[in-house]
This record gives C-alpha cells, sequence and structure tokens, in this order.
C-alpha cells in the first residue's frame, strides 16, 4: 500500500476543508495539527483552494495534503502542483483515475456500489472513499458492500460526526473517516481556530476511544499477593481469579495482584483504546515513545499490547486493544 495511505490509516480522520479565503488557510492547518490532526482534504470547491493548498504546502509542511473535489485530470494537475499528496473524488471517473495512477499520486474515489468497486479493483486501487456515507446506508450498508471484495477498504464521508466517528473506525475495513464537523466552513470564515483545536482534540479522543482497563499492583511475595487479593475480595466482594501464566491474582476484573513485582515501581496501568494502531501514532505525534520489545501480536501480526517508555507516578502504562 502506498505509503501515504499507511498514513492516513493511522491519523484515522480527514478533515474535509472547504477554504473561502486563502488567508484563512496556514492558521488553520496550524490548529489542525494542534488539535492531534496533521492531515487535511482541501476541495476544490471554491476557487481559493488551489491557493491554499499552495500555502499550506508552503508553509505548514507538518501536514499531510491532499485535494478534494477533484472532478478533471487538470485538476490533478493543479493539485500536485499546489503541493497535494493524494487525490479524493467523489465519485468514480476512470480517466481521472487512471490520470492519478499514471502520475503516482494515490486516489480514492467515491465508490458506493459494486460496480463502483469492481472498478477500482481492476485498476489495482485497495482504498476508496465510500460517499454519501450515511445517506447511502452508513455502516451496515458498508459491511454488506465489503464481503464479497475482501482486499478493498473504505474511506466514509458524508454525515460522519463527533457522534457515530468511534462506531465506524471500530470496523476492520474502514481506512479512516473524512469529515467536516471538526472544522466546517463558517468556523474558519470566522477564524475560530481554538474552537477547531478543541474539536479536533475531541474527534481523536473520541476515535481512539481510551479508557482505563485493570490496574496491577506490585507486590513482594506470594503471600503478600494472596493477602492483598483477599482483601479486596472480603471488603468489595470482587471474585478472585488466577491470571494469565499464573503471575497474578485478579481482583474483580480490573484489579491484578502481581506475584513477582512486575513492571513500573508500583506496578502497571492498562488503557484500552479502539484503535491501537492509531493510538499509538496519535500519541508518537506528541512525542511519546514506546517499548517495542513489550509488544504482543495477534494471529495476523497486528500489534494488540504495548508499553509506553516512560512511568507515571511509579507505574508503568500500557495500551491493548479493545475488542
Amino acid at each position: 500500500m502506498h505509503a501515504v495511505l499507511e498514513e492516513l490509516k493511522k491519523i484515522g480522520i480527514i478533515p474535509v476543508i472547504r477554504i473561502d479565503d486563502e488567508a484563512k488557510a496556514v492558521p488553520l492547518a496550524k490548529a489542525l495539527i494542534a488539535g492531534g490532526i496533521p492531515c487535511a482534504e482541501v476541495t476544490f470547491r471554491t476557487a481559493q483552494g488551489e491557493e491554499a493548498m499552495r500555502r499550506i504546502h508552503s508553509e505548514v509542511p507538518g501536514i499531510l495534503l491532499g485535494a478534494g473535489t477533484v472532478l478533471t485530470t487538470d485538476q490533478v494537475d493543479r493539485a500536485i502542483a499546489a503541493g497535494a499528496k493524494f487525490i479524493v473524488s467523489p465519485g468514480f471517473n476512470p480517466r481521472v483515475v487512471s490520470h492519478c495512477i499514471e502520475k503516482g499520486i494515490p486516489i480514492t474515489p467515491g465508490c458506493s456500489s459494486p460496480t463502483d468497486i469492481e472498478q477500482a479493483l481492476e485498476l489495482g486501487l485497495e482504498v476508496v472513499k465510500f460517499f454519501p456515507a450515511e445517506l447511502t446506508g452508513g455502516l451496515d450498508y458498508i459491511k454488506m458492500i465489503a464481503a464479497p471484495y475482501s482486499s478493498i477498504c473504505f474511506i466514509p464521508t458524508g454525515g460522519i460526526n463527533a457522534q457515530n466517528v468511534a462506531k465506524y473506525i471500530a470496523y476492520e475495513r474502514i481506512h479512516a473517516c473524512g469529515g467536516s464537523w471538526m472544522a466546517n466552513a463558517d468556523m474558519i470564515n470566522a477564524g475560530e481556530f481554538d474552537r477547531i483545536t478543541a474539536l479536533c482534540r475531541e474527534a481523536m479522543l473520541s476515535l481512539m476511544g481510551f479508557r482505563m482497563v485493570h490496574i496491577g499492583i506490585n507486590t513482594e511475595n506470594d503471600d503478600e499477593t494472596l493477602r492483598t487479593a483477599s482483601r479486596f475480595s472480603d471488603l468489595f466482594g470482587f471474585q478472585q481469579k488466577i491470571g494469565r501464566g499464573n503471575i497474578s491474582i485478579f481482583a474483580g476484573d480490573e484489579l491484578e495482584i502481581m506475584k513477582p513485582p512486575c513492571r513500573g515501581k508500583n506496578g502497571h496501568i492498562g488503557i484500552g483504546t479502539n484503535s491501537l494502531l492509531r493510538a499509538r501514532a496519535f500519541l508518537e505525534r506528541q512525542g511519546v515513545a514506546f517499548n517495542d520489545e513489550s509488544a504482543r501480536r495477534d494471529t495476523k501480526g497486528e500489534v494488540f499490547f504495548i508499553y509506553l517508555k516512560e512511568e507515571i507516578s511509579g507505574f508503568a502504562v500500557h495500551l491493548v486493544q479493545r475488542n
């Protein structure tokens, strides 16, 4: 898969941007990055879109820039010249798709039927846009249409918002979600960049779905482990069970008493997430480092568990994929 598409998957949300005033382009791009979303699909819906792309490319190199509402091969060429790294079209135009392939730039054309998808597969595409998502049947329809085509993934756009983005992204065939709720034209025109940053942050946290799933407490020996687990059981009625590998005792589902001291001075804290891949990328963009030696992989080779390198107040912290 193209490296740009891989990066879009790690980000998870693609803001679809309409620019009416090119002077707003750079502060908007900086607001997106500050909110944790270092990408933007700037559309050709306005005459200012091309210049906006050019300015963002020149002044905000940290953003992954794409061009949206691309309808012609001429717009493809202009978008590339302006700095776009990916192309998005509302429908499937074989001429536009073929032109992008010739130029070596990834394109996600709009596909909402089996015929569209088979055309995309014929041209070697692995990711397509699904538009308009909610009006066309939403996630249930995507799951139905995806079933016969195991090698294609989707970027739903249209009706995606803070309330449903986590539901969409939980489906393994969703590559990313596109939307404008965090940076719509009214907010951009009004210069509400602090609000855009806050909404981007909210969107990313909604997508990640971070939840504390358990706390591990280090003890010095087996006797202390048993006493600690029994005390929690006696006080609160937590049922005891042996942990994986017989190295701990659980008191309830969230409290793990470690037999030998494990990672962390005092213990460890497990944080669940809807997408470990995207959560790791989200945290790494904030400077967080991970201990790759601690990673565990599932049967598909995907990481489902990994520790951060840092400890917080004496507790090691790990991410774990939530089912």
